[in-house]
């Protein structure tokens, strides 16, 4: 693509031009606070379990098998249902209200192309246009997140964890190994990078691959690596050479410590490229047998981290949750390890009070997610902001920005902080 062409002839264009790099917010001086728009234009089962359970059908486990199994009408109805009623306007206006400013919205490739053979139902794209609209009128800067790519691009986590978040749950991922599929990618970034180059006011930064599995090593890091320089010429340059837009490239560190990247798209050759790192502590057995003490403590432990990188960093994706109890939150069909109800895992507790709906929580337990969430603000606040994953959830409160602001764990204002020094 355009950026893999540079790399023949050099990176004097891109210098020559970067002083001209005028971003829609003021990335690095100024505090990205946000929250992601989960489930809604990529379904997710443990976000809205209801839509897969109400199949009937357990071999439904994602968007893809949602429309390879169901019939293609229902499906089509209930997904348009989903989209008119999941996010809407009151949505937008909350989320200003609780003094955020950014928003980071998920969607996939399928939203503007489908290929021979693949089920995915499209209609995605009115409603990101509604994205895009809402956010302008509240004030919210749009970060559009392409979070599924042809033949996905996480598959399963080194086979401890399925991922359904691509749009297609598999054993393995195979974007990488197929050259189609990454120039099919890169034609969808493109896209995107051309529709809202002219708003980069309003959607300031484009994210060109959600959460790769470099834990794959060199097999997906090598391409992916590739990908990320076609992808800055594909966002920054979406005109072709002589026209740079003001688009931020935010790139996934593929689950790499932040070291590995360092030096990467850095200044002066390249300009406005920020890094995204995820944090969660629920997702491995260590992880669910933490005390509430030691699940603060290893928030507040992050800070030295994120504190010295040589890109603007934002923790893309965090929770408050510190169990995997949320029905459905390893895959459909599959347990939590916390109730050792998973395979390959140790009873911990009870997931009784500890999700679902919010009058199920003690009053301590609500009293933790308030010190919890303050611990990863005040320690994700050492990088360029943070985006908390997620606004909604049917039936995991602990899981949702909305549900903790109704329930009081989480202020109307983020900076309203009740243990600002929890961290020492």
């Amino acid at each position: 693509m355009f950026s893999a062409f540079l790399a023949l002839i050099g990176l004097s264009l891109f210098h020559s031009v970067s002083s001209q790099f005028s971003p829609g917010f003021p990335y690095g001086s100024q505090m990205v606070r946000g929250v992601n728009l989960g489930g809604w234009l990529v379904l997710e089962p443990w976000i809205t379990p209801s839509i897969f359970d109400n199949t009937g059908n357990p071999n439904i486990v994602d968007e893809w098998t949602f429309g390879q199994y169901y019939d293609r009408a229902t499906a089509t109805t209930v997904l348009q249902n989903h989209w008119d009623t999941w996010i809407t306007q009151d949505d937008f206006a909350n989320i200003a209200a609780a003094g955020l400013n950014h928003v980071r919205l998920p969607i996939g490739y399928w939203a503007f192309e489908v290929g021979s053979g693949e089920p995915y139902i499209q209609g995605q794209l009115p409603y990101l246009q509604n994205a895009v609209q809402w956010a302008s009128q509240y004030g919210l800067k749009l970060i559009i997140d392409l979070h599924g790519a042809p033949g996905s691009q996480n598959g399963r986590v080194l086979f401890v964890s399925w991922y359904d978040n691509s749009g297609h749950r598999m054993s393995y991922p195979t974007w990488q190994s197929n050259q189609t599929n990454i120039a099919r990618t890169n034609a969808i970034i493109e896209q995107i990078a051309s529709m809202f180059a002219d708003q980069a006011d309003v959607v300031p930064i484009i994210a060109p691959l959600n959460e790769p599995a470099g834990y794959y090593g060199s097999s997906v890091l090598t391409p992916l690596r590739q990908y990320y320089y076609d992808s800055y010429g594909n966002i920054r340059y979406p005109y072709g050479t002589s026209t740079q837009s003001n688009t931020v490239v935010l790139l996934h560190d593929a689950f790499q410590s932040l070291s590995y990247w360092n030096g990467f798209e850095t200044t002066p050759d390249f300009q406005g490229v920020a890094m995204d790192t995820h944090i969660y502590q629920v997702f491995s057995n260590e992880d669910v047998q933490m005390s509430w003490q030691s699940h603060i403590d290893t928030a507040c432990d992050t800070q030295s981290t994120l504190s010295d990188f040589d890109l603007w960093l934002m923790v893309g994706e965090w929770s408050p949750a510190i169990t995997d109890c949320a029905t459905y939150l390893n895959g459909r069909g599959n347990g939590a390890r916390y109730d050792g109800s998973y395979p390959g895992s140790t009873y911990v507790g009870s997931c009784t009070g500890l999700t679902g709906s919010a009058s199920t929580f003690s009053s301590s337990y609500k009293t933790f997610l308030r010190q919890f969430w303050e611990a990863q603000v005040i320690s994700y606040e050492k990088s360029n902001g943070w985006l908390m994953w997620t606004w909604k959830a049917e039936s995991a409160d602990e899981w949702s920005y909305l549900a903790g602001l109704q329930n009081g764990w989480i202020p109307w204002s983020p900076t309203d902080l009740e243990y600002p020094t929890i961290c020492g």
